[in-house]
């Protein structure tokens, strides 16, 4: 017997329970994404008028990255509702590009995955939020055509307000953070300058003063004097007039080399970067911050800095979220090398800073840790301040309920199919219930209730089709898959 042929028996049009990743479900992001929540949602989601910090922790299929999929999307209608508050989203969850970046930083004897996490501090978390913050706005300013990030759009209006001060800013940022690989480094960053009609000719006063020298010396000596090129003096005077250009290429490219060596997780080099950031006058760039030392100050100001730039871009506020923190090749699933990565991101200051939240969606392994932490961890992270969910729960009850919107979201046109008319009358809703409740996540119900639509299909012909599932194998399947299920969280057997 064919599932299609059950399914449509009900007025289903498709699976509900085929897919297990809420990434690759057009089930949940074409129907389920917009009416179907945890029942802490609320709390994890807060108001996005005022950004604030959540830390998740659940189990493997509890619904962490669906809720990330919600949360971008009550952003995305939100920004779309309130063009002048809008939240700028900075969706923090690939981690191979910044930590393989990070580890080729180090020597060969510290490259070792332990090693190169116990290495990882919270600048480094910061110059990557940065990173990919700078680099998705960049994207939208320069109207790329397939931007990166998640964040919204921004008015070329908007973008000819910025002073000149901002667009120093921002040409700082970009220079430092932009790390888009679409374009050269220093094609698009002078792409970006003329789009903000930033004029540098002032910085090229020494290559001016150069020529001019070099031209006056060659002048008196062909006009006035021809027997003074056979002294080595008109060639000293020359020289000597490039001498505050060859200065700044020195002092600008050790300091190009202290950005490069301390901003870990970037993709730049020294010689290019010297030479973007030669185009600043040295009193637009005197006393401004930059990422050359291993130290958080410079990376607050640099946030503060792309806060302002926001704000006159119409966007209020920034969120970052963070998930998938498991999947990290150097990372593997370990939940020590998972606590040595994430570990520094949780501090108050950082998740406290005004215009800026977090939603941090963790594994639940992460949680035990908390209760090994002493007192100077408490006071640096500041856990209670920050809407923390310690486990990511399902009852019985709102499994069903997901059940049962997933049926409906799949229905027929005209058809109004629910999860219990799949089942023999012995099969009650509370049984149903009960058992959901020890499946305990969305992906264990879904595996469990996609096995048992097949089982029942292969338990019968197309010529004696049976269209409801009996209490039997539903029991039978039932224990079937909680014995799996036991070898999977033994880590004896793939899930």
């Amino acid at each position: 017997m064919k599932l299609t042929k059950l399914l449509d028996h009900h007025g289903i049009a498709t699976n509900p329970f085929a897919e297990e990743d809420a990434q690759t479900d057009p089930v949940f992001k074409e129907h389920c994404i917009a009416s179907t929540y945890h029942p802490a949602w609320d709390k994890i989601y807060g108001d996005p008028r005022e950004p604030s910090t959540s830390i998740v922790f659940g189990e493997k299929g509890a619904g962490k990255t669906a809720m990330r999929l919600q949360i971008l999307q009550h952003l995305d209608r939100f920004n779309r509702e309130h063009p002048g508050k809008r939240l700028f989203a900075v969706d923090y969850d690939d981690f191979n590009p910044f930590l393989d970046r990070f580890r080729e930083t180090l020597s060969a004897r510290r490259r070792r995955p332990d090693r190169v996490l116990s290495e990882w501090k919270l600048w480094d978390h910061m110059d990557s939020i940065l990173s990919l913050a700078v680099t998705s706005l960049v994207d939208r300013i320069l109207e790329v055509k397939q931007p990166s990030g998640v964040a919204g759009e921004v008015d070329p209006a908007a973008v000819e307000e910025l002073d000149r001060h901002q667009a120093r800013d921002l040409l700082l940022l970009a220079a430092c953070y932009d790390s888009s690989t679409a374009e050269t480094y220093k094609g698009r960053w002078h792409r970006l300058r003329r789009k903000l009609k930033y004029h540098t000719f002032k910085s090229l006063w020494d290559v001016a003063l150069g020529w001019a020298v070099l031209v006056l010396t060659l002048g008196v000596c062909i006009f006035v004097e021809p027997r003074w090129l056979a002294t080595p003096w008109p060639y000293l005077i020359a020289v000597a007039g490039w001498l505050p250009r060859l200065v700044r290429i020195v002092r600008w490219w050790f300091r190009a080399r202290a950005v490069v060596r301390h901003m870990r997780v970037g993709n730049h080099e020294a010689n290019p970067l010297r030479q973007v950031l030669m185009h600043f006058t040295a009193a637009e760039i005197a006393s401004q911050p930059l990422p050359n030392k291993d130290r958080t100050d410079d990376r607050f100001e640099m946030v503060c800095k792309l806060q302002g730039l926001l704000k006159t871009l119409g966007f209020s506020g920034i969120l970052v979220l963070v998930d998938r923190v498991d999947e990290p090749h150097l990372i593997n699933g370990s939940a020590e090398q998972m606590k040595a990565f994430l570990w520094p991101l949780l501090d108050n200051k950082f998740l406290k800073h005004p215009g800026l939240g977090f939603k941090l969606l963790l594994p639940i392994e992460l949680a035990t840790y908390l209760e090994r932490e002493e007192r100077e961890f408490y006071q640096r992270a500041r856990l209670d301040k920050q809407n923390m969910i310690p486990s990511l729960e399902w009852s019985g009850e709102s499994l069903f309920d997901v059940a049962n919107d997933r049926v409906k979201a799949c229905a027929i046109d005209g058809a109004s199919p629910n999860l219990q008319s799949l089942f023999e009358e012995g099969v009650s809703e509370h049984r149903l219930i009960e058992t959901f409740r020890t499946l305990r996540v969305p992906r264990h119900l879904f595996k469990f209730l996609n096995r048992l639509l097949i089982a029942h299909c292969n338990a019968h012909t197309e010529e004696q089709p049976v269209w409801e599932i009996p209490r039997e194998l539903f029991e039978a399947q039932f224990a079937l898959f909680m014995r799996d299920q036991d070898a999977v969280d033994r880590g004896v057997r793939a899930g």
